[in-house]
């Protein structure tokens, strides 16, 4: 299937792809990474649209692209799998193929059978439940929306009353949101989110933010807490993207100047594939989309 292309009008002007599918440019790009969402394995049957068992076959054909590609690192959006901790191995001795590390956070599928958050930490090669890391003068920041959530373990902690405020606050508004697959960023977090950024943007650094649960525009999969988050990440102009999953059928908007792109997931679909390869350049952001995942160009200043 030929890639798809958007053009993203209120993002300025920008390139659109010619009838191949081929992103039409010149210029070599400062970083080039992959980008994964929803893998979701598990050995069962189908069940509706989604494939579980069909996702490995899928993540071999991502490998084989990433790694030709010369990518220089994989993020990975979180529900690794779907059910089963054991089923981490399946997937994880793939993604080991990649040449390149990845980079991964959590999904709220991905907690199942877990009663120590750290254990999934340490399975996941994650240096903590979120972090960041630098790439030249792009810094990469890994939130986790599952902090606060009925799913991650915390019953009789602080962030179990984090949770009931955020339920509470989305009932008193009408939200759609507060369902026991979504979650949220606790203070603390967000005051590191706040910290990061606020330290990028004196260094003259841009930034990407990752999520697993969507950010914008809100629908009944958002993160509890997704305003609030927003607002942190729109406060510092260095920000030039969020990239999330959860919603496996895609999503886009721009929110205060920010594109906020919710990634296709791999699990769905028989045979098609959901990947996506990121292209940074001086002046914009390319993703190459590969099979159900929508091509986009991002400019920005």
């Amino acid at each position: 299937m030929k890639d798809k292309v958007i053009f993203n009008v209120a993002l300025l002007a920008c390139m659109v792809l010619p009838a191949t599918g081929i992103l039409a440019r010149k210029d070599e790009p400062i970083l080039r990474f992959g980008l994964i969402a929803d893998i979701q394995y598990a050995d069962c049957e189908p069940w509706g649209k989604r494939f579980y068992a069909n996702s490995l076959r899928k993540l071999d054909d991502c490998i084989d692209c990433l790694n030709e590609r010369n990518v220089k690192f994989t993020v990975n959006l979180g529900d690794i799998v779907d059910r089963n901790f054991a089923d981490f191995d399946s997937v994880l001795v793939r993604l080991n193929r990649l040449k390149k590390r990845v980079y991964n956070t959590t999904g709220n599928h991905d907690y199942g059978g877990v009663a120590n958050n750290e254990t999934l930490y340490k399975k996941l090669n994650m240096p903590s439940e979120y972090y960041s890391f630098r790439k030249r003068k792009w810094v990469f920041v890994m939130l986790n929306t599952n902090e606060i959530s009925s799913y991650a373990n915390v019953e009789s902690t602080a962030k179990e009353r984090e949770l009931k405020v955020m339920l509470e606050n989305i009932a008193s508004s009408g939200g759609t949101h507060g369902k026991e697959w979504n979650g949220g960023v606790g203070g603390v977090q967000l005051r590191w989110l706040d910290e990061v950024l606020r330290k990028a943007e004196r260094s003259g650094n841009n930034v990407l933010v990752f999520t697993h649960h969507p950010l914008y525009p809100a629908t009944w999969l958002s993160a509890l807490n997704h305003t609030e988050i927003l607002e942190t990440i729109t406060k510092y102009s260095c920000v030039k993207a969020v990239f999330s999953g959860h919603d496996h059928e895609g999503n886009f908007a721009v929110y205060k100047n920010i594109p906020v792109v919710t990634v296709e997931g791999m699990l769905d679909t028989e045979n098609e594939n959901a990947f996506g390869i990121v292209e940074i350049y001086d002046d914009k952001i390319v993703l190459e989309g590969k099979g159900r995942v929508t091509s986009r160009i991002m400019n920005y200043e």
